[in-house]
């Protein structure tokens, strides 16, 4: 079992690195291409934070380990609100100044209440359909509301205060992060699935269990790190954007991928922690629709929730 726990670190430490290296490294390459801010923000922010998230999700899938692929998902979407959005706003209350990521809330969190609602009884593949047509047809709209959106917008502001300048001199040094992060991030997920599943049968635990915490946890950690990074340097619409993101694509595309690749009543979680997810994602947003700000003991709130909830899913 201590060979398992060295082995989960490993691959926790790799996914970190990796998936912090490979979204500083696409949102200075999306600038290299000229896409505008409030698209790296909405979408390429959100689709790298949750990318860790899906190649777990997917490798796990692929090896017939369907209790920790649908685990980390949901794990995932509510410690990306109970982890990484309240720790930053632990740091600085997260005022939210952006029509874009306002616009933003409401799909993120219907597309959470989507994945709940197909989860129960498992993924079929015509559920994992409609989750593809979702996050399609989520995407777009997105896509016109960023591109609609003011230059002056704040999400845009910050976008490239915390991207920094200068990666126009350096493409290839970019490109080579981003490819070495997504490397890494490979590795990482398929050490922390082998390795989790390994874990589970050795300590008489379900694997959804440790979906549910350890990996979730694992995967979560480089938005962990981009959050707090960000809210250090008072980038809150940043902070706020990539959460709402990372929820929107793990539950839509890490939905479908599980649904395609392993569909069936095993894809399922304990319903304790499919409602958590919801309920807590909802409540995030509803703290930030109230006056546009997520305060310190609203965030605190939201991590006792994580404390609380979890024990009670099924082992």
């Amino acid at each position: 079992m201590v060979a398992d726990w060295l082995l989960v670190a490993v691959g926790l430490a790799l996914l970190a690195v990796g998936g912090d290296q490979f979204v500083v490294g696409a949102g200075r390459l999306a600038a290299v291409l000229r896409v505008r801010p409030t698209v790296v923000g909405a979408l390429i922010g959100g689709l790298g934070a949750s990318l860790p998230e899906l190649l777990v999700s997917s490798i796990a899938s692929v090896r017939n380990e369907p209790e920790i692929a649908v685990g980390n998902l949901v794990g995932s979407v509510i410690a990306n609100v109970s982890l990484a959005l309240a720790m930053a706003a632990l740091i600085a209350p997260v005022r939210v100044d952006s029509r874009t990521v306002r616009r933003e809330a409401p799909i993120s969190v219907g597309a959470v209440l989507l994945f709940a609602i197909v989860l129960v009884g498992g993924l079929s593949r015509a559920e994992g359909v409609l989750l593809a047509v979702g996050i399609v047809a989520a995407i777009a709209v997105m896509t016109v509301s960023a591109r609609s959106s003011p230059r002056g917008d704040e999400l845009a502001v910050e976008v490239g205060r915390f991207f920094g300048q200068g990666a126009e001199q350096r493409p290839l040094a970019e490109t080579a992060r981003s490819l070495g992060g997504l490397g890494a991030m490979l590795v990482g997920a398929e050490v922390l699935v082998r390795s989790a599943s390994g874990l589970a049968h050795r300590a008489g635990i379900s694997e959804a269990f440790v979906g549910l915490t350890v990996v979730a946890v694992g995967t979560t950690a480089p938005l962990i790190a981009i959050a707090v990074q960000a809210a250090r340097r008072g980038n809150h619409d940043l902070v706020a954007g990539s959460v709402l993101g990372s929820n929107l694509f793990i539950a839509l595309a890490g939905g479908a991928v599980v649904a395609f690749i392993g569909g069936g009543p095993e894809t399922s979680v304990d319903l304790v922690a499919v409602w958590a997810m919801v309920v807590i994602a909802a409540a995030a947003w509803g703290f930030m629709a109230r006056g546009s700000l997520l305060t310190r003991w609203e965030a605190a709130l939201l991590l006792l929730a994580y404390g609380v909830v979890l024990p009670f899913a099924a082992r």
